[in-house]
């Protein structure tokens, strides 16, 4: 018996399956579940500590 592996899957077929209607739901809700665990993810981290400002020097004329 031989095993055949059937036709190279390549990014357009994955395009075709995935734009299909019972995957193309699942593909949408996975792709936003993505998109906001990201968007949570970086709303969590830390600035960077910035140096404190020292106030702008004032040079307005004396009169």
């Amino acid at each position: 018996m031989t095993e055949d592996a059937g036709p190279p899957r390549t990014f357009k077929s994955f395009l075709r399956w995935a734009t299909t209607p019972p995957q193309a739901w699942g593909v949408y809700l996975l792709a936003i579940l993505l998109i906001w665990l990201v968007s949570f993810y970086a709303g969590t981290l830390k600035p960077k500590k910035t140096p404190d400002a020292s106030p702008p020097i004032v040079t307005a004329p004396k009169g």
